[in-house]
């Protein structure tokens, strides 16, 4: 009987091979779980006016967490135009289906790990290990925009005032959404031995939204003594962060910000064949590898799985399975020391099943597999 029942999100492009590669490392390390497929993408955008039906979001209320694979998203104009002709001209707005998930679901941490595995020819620098903590509900990220500027719209004394044509974008930043990202950030560090908090911010010049969140953010690390805890404008930290990534341990910031900074990070450490995220609310989780859908890719089983699997691997410890977990590292990192399976992105040739199964075997012959899988 299965432990578990996990809400599967395949979605577009390669998100498909990718979740199958992840398959074939988690049936390897044992874990037992009820796969429910759920429909998602861009193929549901064009014939039914809606990337996540509402039958997908009833499929993640009714388990225990989802796993993500990828989407193609496009900008609105085209959005429309892709729309199927008798959808065309009545009302539909095309939203990202994991920005949506993220704020329907409350899933307010963006957890990006990036950290640099031994033998990784991609490497920025050795070492490198760090914790991006992504405030994933609010900021520029809640879609509320305008094609041109309302009426109500003003300028601040002494400012210029918004061109009438001008389209605006909100960012949003609540007092409540900034502790509980930071006091996230700071529970982490305590728990995984960091020893310091980084807060990225540009208040400065976003003086309202980032004023809240450094407020906040210095509230909550005077809760944790024992942890450093610093700040940084964000201009500079991308400096800096090329400058000496051993720097830093964990970061913690706003929606954009985060977006950008952890793909950064996601570079140093390999590029985008590493970067993966849980996204984490207090009762539920959707974790995902963070490339897109590379429809070029597509069917081609060429891609690095990698992410996907260390995506799968983040899911296992959040549902407290950390031997299994610990395992799948563990395999990852011997198959990338080894060097013999690489994919292209590696400067190899091997498939994205090729890959997997490398890594799959490699968790057969663990010390922590008690299941009898070979």
């Amino acid at each position: 009987m299965s432990r578990y029942r996990i809400a599967w999100l395949p979605g577009d492009g390669i998100g498909g091979e990718c979740c199958e590669a992840a398959r074939t490392v988690l049936d390897a390390v044992g874990f037992q779980a009820e796969y429910i497929h759920g429909d998602i993408g861009w193929e549901f955008w064009r014939t039914e006016g809606d990337p996540l039906p509402q039958r997908t979001l009833d499929l993640l209320r009714s388990t225990d967490c989802a796993f993500f694979g990828a989407i193609t998203s496009k900008p609105a104009s085209v959005a429309n135009t892709e729309l199927a002709p008798e959808l065309q001209g009545k009302g539909f707005v095309y939203r990202s289906p994991i920005v949506q998930m993220r704020q329907l679901l409350d899933l307010y941490v963006c957890l990006r790990p990036c950290k640099a595995f031994p033998g990784n020819p991609l490497n920025y620098q050795p070492d490198i290990d760090i914790a991006v903590f992504r405030e994933n509900t609010e900021g520029m990220y809640i879609g509320v925009e305008f094609p041109k500027v309302p009426e109500s719209f003003y300028a601040e004394p002494g400012m210029k005032r918004i061109p009438r044509d001008a389209a605006i974008s909100i960012r949003s930043v609540t007092r409540e959404g900034s502790r509980r990202i930071v006091q996230s950030a700071f529970e982490y560090a305590a728990k995984n031995g960091r020893s310091k908090v980084t807060a990225v911010h540009k208040a400065n010049v976003l003086r309202a939204t980032c004023g809240v969140f450094l407020e906040e953010a210095e509230k909550v690390a005077k809760e944790y003594p024992n942890i450093q805890f610093d700040t940084a404008n964000v201009d500079a930290i991308c400096m800096w962060l090329l400058k000496n990534p051993n720097n830093y341990e964990v970061i913690v910031t706003t929606n954009l910000f985060g977006d950008i900074l952890s793909d950064l990070c996601a570079q140093m450490v390999g590029g985008m064949g590493f970067g993966y995220s849980g996204n984490i609310g207090d009762k539920y989780a959707v974790f995902e590898p963070t490339h897109g859908s590379a429809p070029k890719y597509a069917g081609m089983n060429k891609v690095n799985p990698i992410a996907t699997i260390l995506a799968a691997k983040m899911m296992l410890e959040w549902l407290g399975e950390n031997a299994q977990a610990a395992e799948i590292e563990r395999a990852v990192a011997q198959v990338i020391a080894e060097g013999k399976t690489r994919t292209y992105d590696l400067g190899g040739a091997h498939k994205t099943s090729q890959m997997a199964e490398a890594i799959a075997c490699t968790v057969g012959k663990s010390a922590y597999v008690t299941s009898g899988v070979p």
